[in-house]
């Protein structure tokens, strides 16, 4: 695809380098990622899902996970231990400057997946220890630094991982996609109804009218339904409790998911035999 030349370079910002530590308990939940994003896990496991299967990263893993992908995740502590990663975001206009400044241009790929276990070598893990003095949310302290490191983190990954070209320098947004499809294996994500059309390559009122097309009523009652349906599964015939199963589903809190729960089987999720 052509590389837009006229594009305005904007200095990256001090807080695309990040270093997270989440003490002695398991921490879950969901989110969408707007951009790309380099990581090494440096202790614990991430377990994540993109709704098209599980992941699982340990101590050690690198991973690239793409943008514009929603993922369910769970990071786990050590024993006696922190769970703790390192993060390099790799924003559209970096991506962008880099590639009229190499002459970088991404070939036609298709690929569903969110995520990318990346090969590990000696330059990679280098890279890493040069960041270890910004842990603890301390990031490089000047913009000129901290776009050194993200070209440098740019350019370690087309070198031991050549593959990732053609994602980070395709710069395209979502196109139409079939709508039936992706709410069916994206419904248990809890997003709101524009990010769903978003991603889809609709506006919002062309997704709302091609959804109650196909589904015949509105996408907050449809989605309602699709996840009271699939926790009443998880419970009653895989003996999940309710406290495992509203997050996964794609309720917000426990007390808005056994509410809506119980308006719509006359029991509390609780009570389900």
């Amino acid at each position: 695809m052509p590389i837009p030349m006229s594009q305005p370079v904007i200095e990256p910002t001090l807080s695309q380098i990040t270093y997270s530590c989440y003490h002695s308990r398991s921490r879950e939940g969901e989110q969408f990622v707007p951009e790309h994003v380099f990581s090494y896990q440096i202790a614990g496991t991430l377990i994540v899902n993109d709704g098209l299967q599980e992941y699982i990263f340990k101590e050690g893993d690198f991973r690239l996970t793409k943008r514009n992908k929603l993922v369910k995740f769970n990071k786990q502590p050590p024993a006696n231990g922190d769970f703790k990663a390192i993060s390099i975001y790799l924003d559209q206009q970096t991506l962008r400057n880099f590639s009229m400044e190499f002459h970088y241009e991404a070939a036609p790929h298709s690929s569903e997946k969110a995520f990318i276990a990346l090969k590990t070598n000696k330059l990679m893990t280098s890279y890493i220890d040069s960041l270890m003095p910004y842990r603890e949310f301390q990031p490089p302290t000047s913009q000129q630094l901290m776009a050194l490191k993200l070209k440098e983190a740019i350019l370690i990954l087309l070198q031991t991982n050549p593959e990732t070209k053609d994602i980070l320098f395709d710069f395209s947004e979502p196109g139409k996609i079939d709508l039936e499809g992706f709410m069916i294996q994206n419904f248990h994500f809890n997003v709101q109804l524009k990010r769903f059309a978003y991603l889809t390559g609709r506006s919002l009122a062309t997704f709302k009218r091609d959804f109650e097309k196909i589904f015949h009523m509105s996408p907050s009652r449809w989605l309602m339904q699709k996840r009271l349906e699939a926790a009443h599964y998880l419970i009653k015939e895989k003996g999940k409790a309710p406290s495992e199963v509203y997050l996964e589903t794609g309720f917000e809190d426990l007390s808005h998911f056994s509410f809506a729960f119980k308006k719509a089987y006359g029991i509390a999720p609780s009570r389900v035999a």
